[in-house]
């Protein structure tokens, strides 16, 4: 169900749909929020753009970029697929952790400094704010921290070492300086700890969920969600308490449960259901071939979907596509009898249901796949209506089992590991199916909920399993090492800065 949240009503009606920004320039509203007094009106028309930058998950700066999928592509669940290995070179040096200064993900580096930088003018109006309600100001500024903090967790995880600024960069060179993975790490966790903290009157700046005419916007649950994957992928043990706390803090609300149905839960009329956390809300119009920075829909269901595929004609119905992310048998094959996830995590089509390209397996991710009636208009392979979901409640049940189980964090509030493993596991079978929480069991259960969604790697290396991505088969051959981490910054952003006294520096490996 497409919510058309207030929030980007505003930008609709603003006219802050198109923009193409350079991420050291300044963002269409910088001017108004450089030091002008802000009404309530320009404050969600700034948030409005940063909003927007979720919507831009493939397509930007005409990169096909989605997020889950670059995730996916050097995980051991896919392979890059496509006409062949010169379609979309780039991603097949990227699964193959081969990436190099000129063949990497340019359309995500824009994205999210573009995010960064609307964020910043965001918090810039939150500060000149006037006639605005004291708590509607606080929400405005936590939703403001938390985006800048996703957006930028983001370019940490991919490129570790990235230049970081807070004001508008309004005079030449309109550069920043560079900081370490390191330095970037407490910077995240200020704006995350802001949107989880409390305004001066001592109530909760962002409510435990959104609803109504609020879904889609950033609630408490998101940002504790945000908080969780950064201080794990950092392993940062001096906060796993607070983690384990955090996730107790969602589960006792009270406020999200397992939705029944898993395979139903991917569907149009179940997002924003009972198990959404937080989800981007892409809407079937607006992006064409000629301007990648406009419009609210999806190129991701048209990418992994199979070439030629002939299945039906009714609303819901598979629809073919280009055949990028085929799955590998590996991956249908971690799935037991009987776990009704495989199905609603992969499609399984027979050889003449479809055409064959580039290693092809017949396997091919379910979730976000094109469907009959959800790209009505305009340029339809840019336009599915398929919602990004973020943050999902089975999420919090793992991280609390996870914590508990792996690194020794004492259970809160009666609330057992156990009880978190077994209940991802009864709506997987639809009934219970208990298995011990341990070490192997959380990991496995991981790769089972959330294939397609952009997460199996990111665990993998924060678990230290890399050995998992080294391999020599048919169909992928690669050797991981461990500057792979992060990817080399794109040469085009590299050029810009040379010569200057931001200048900057190449991640290790790939010089």
């Amino acid at each position: 169900m497409k919510k058309y949240i207030s929030v980007i009503t505003f930008m609709i009606l603003l006219g802050l749909s198109s923009c193409g920004e350079d991420f050291l320039t300044n963002s269409t509203t910088e001017k108004q929020a450089a030091g002008a007094p802000a009404t309530e009106g320009a404050i969600l028309s700034n948030l409005a753009s940063c909003y927007q930058i979720l919507l831009f998950d493939s397509y930007a700066n005409q990169s096909y970029n989605s997020l889950p999928l670059m995730s996916d592509l050097r995980s051991d669940d896919i392979y890059k697929g496509g006409g062949d290995a010169g379609d979309q070179h780039q991603l097949y040096l990227l699964s193959l952790f081969t990436s190099t200064p000129q063949e990497s993900l340019d359309g995500l580096w824009s994205i999210y400094f573009t995010g960064l930088a609307r964020c910043n003018n965001a918090i810039t109006a939150c500060e000149n704010a006037v006639n605005v309600e004291p708590g509607k100001l606080e929400k405005y500024k936590a939703e403001a921290h938390f985006l800048r903090a996703y957006f930028v967790h983001w370019l940490w995880k991919f490129w570790g070492n990235i230049p970081y600024f807070e004001e508008p960069l309004s005079e030449p060179p309109y550069m920043a300086k560079q900081l370490t993975a390191d330095e970037i790490y407490p910077i995240i966790m200020k704006d995350i700890d802001f949107a989880c903290g409390k305004a001066d009157n001592g109530t909760d700046r962002l409510s435990m969920n959104t609803t109504g005419p609020n879904l889609g916007r950033v609630n408490k649950a998101a940002a504790l969600m945000l908080k969780a994957r950064t201080i794990l992928y950092k392993k940062d043990a001096t906060r796993y308490a607070e983690v384990t706390k955090d996730m107790a803090e969602i589960i006792s609300s009270g406020q999200f449960t397992l939705f029944p149905d898993f395979k139903a839960m991917w569907l149009d009329q179940n997002e924003f259901c009972s198990e959404s956390i937080f989800e981007s809300n892409q809407l079937p119009e607006g992006k064409s071939w000629s301007n990648g920075w406009a419009g609210y829909g999806t190129n991701l269901p048209a990418f992994i979907s199979p070439n030629g595929l002939n299945t039906g004609n009714k609303t819901g119905d598979f629809k073919g596509g280009w055949g990028f992310g085929p799955v590998r048998q590996a991956t249908w094959d971690v799935y037991e009898e009987g776990d009704m996830r495989r199905e609603g995590s992969i499609n399984k089509f027979s050889p003449d249901q479809y055409t064959a390209r580039f290693q092809d397996t017949g396997l091919f991710m379910a979730k976000y796949a094109a469907r009959v009636g959800y790209n009505p208009q305009g340029d339809v392979d840019l336009n599915y209506a398929n919602n990004f979901r973020i943050y999902r409640y089975a999420e919090t049940l793992l991280t609390y089992a996870e914590m508990v189980s792996m690194y020794g964090q004492a259970e809160v509030g009666g609330i057992t590991a156990q009880s978190c493993l077994d209940a991802v596991r009864a709506r997987a079978f639809g009934a219970d199916n208990s298995i011990a929480v341990t070490a192997q069991n959380v990991k496995l259960e991981r790769r089972r909920e959330f294939i397609g969604e952009g997460m199996r790697f990111w665990d993998i290396v924060r678990w230290g399993d890399t050995a998992l991505l080294t391999e020599n088969l048919p169909l992928s051959s690669r050797t991981w090492k461990d500057y792979c981490k992060y990817l080399p910054i794109p040469q085009a952003e590299m050029d810009k800065t040379a010569g200057t006294e931001f200048a900057l520096q190449q991640n290790p490996g790939y010089n």
